[in-house]
């Protein structure tokens, strides 16, 4: 079975090395990097040498590397990491109108450039945004992947779900170009509001049973369990871990 990783956004609201500890003792030996992580490259690597933990993917802001790719590439082979992601655009950075997306596609395939003549991986990670749909109907999603087919996508399942398609379908549409999957999960409406309306995976309303055959047929090669907000990042990665284990 292909190893299960941990995004450490998830534990952001809590102390670094009891959940690096943690992490290690559940059996998880792998993790998804985010920018505090990369403020003090030495103290990070020595914190995943010490619990034998690695880190194959993580998140960049899409100005860093955009600005500094070399800064990146660097930062990612020190930390051994294999894919470097975007994971995110402010409101104010997102395109309203297909001629806005497919300018940011370009813009996107050619900062990602650098990053794959390096031998990394590049991807972008969506959230809801990327699903709902323009004043013409048509998805933003699919002007990104369609004008730039070089860029992987980091699959949220749980941001598809919110934005109101279906994780199933697209993981279906976009097999070949899934450079891994968040495994996410939303609690039922109302519930978990001191939790963002998040779940652990499993304990939420998302179908996991139908998901995990999809994840198989299109053979995706990485999967990285979230949650935004935990309030018990043990409960959290023990209960998801045994759920994907299971599936």
């Amino acid at each position: 079975m292909k190893p299960i990783a941990y995004q450490l956004y998830s534990s952001r609201n809590h102390d670094l090395d009891s959940t690096l500890s943690m992490l290690a003792r559940l059996g998880i030996t792998e993790l998804e990097g985010y920018a505090p992580l990369y403020q003090d490259i030495n103290a990070t690597r020595n914190r995943l040498d010490k619990n034998q933990l690695t880190m194959p993917t993580g998140h960049f802001a899409i100005e860093q590397v955009e600005s500094d790719p070399t800064g990146c590439i660097a930062i990612a082979r020190s930390l051994g990491l294999e894919s470097i992601i975007v994971p995110f655009l402010t409101p104010d950075q997102r395109p309203v109108d297909a001629a806005g997306w497919q300018q940011l596609a370009t813009r996107v395939t050619e900062m990602g450039k650098p990053v794959r003549d390096a031998g990394l991986g590049f991807g972008w990670h969506n959230h809801d945004f990327e699903f709902l749909p323009l004043d013409d109907g048509t998805l933003p999603i699919e002007y990104l992947l369609e004008a730039a087919p070089q860029i992987e996508l980091e699959l949220d399942l749980a941001w598809v779900h919110v934005a109101g398609q279906n994780p199933v379908n697209w993981i279906k549409r976009l097999t070949g170009q899934i450079l891994a999957v968040h495994l996410k999960d939303c609690a039922p409406e109302g519930e978990n509001l001191d939790e963002d309306g998040w779940a652990d995976v499993g304990y939420g309303i998302m179908d996991w049973e139908v998901i995990a055959a999809a994840l198989k047929l299109a053979k995706v090669p990485r999967f990285i369990i979230e949650h935004d907000n935990p309030s018990d990042p043990e409960r959290f990665a023990r209960r998801s871990l045994a759920t994907v284990e299971g599936l």
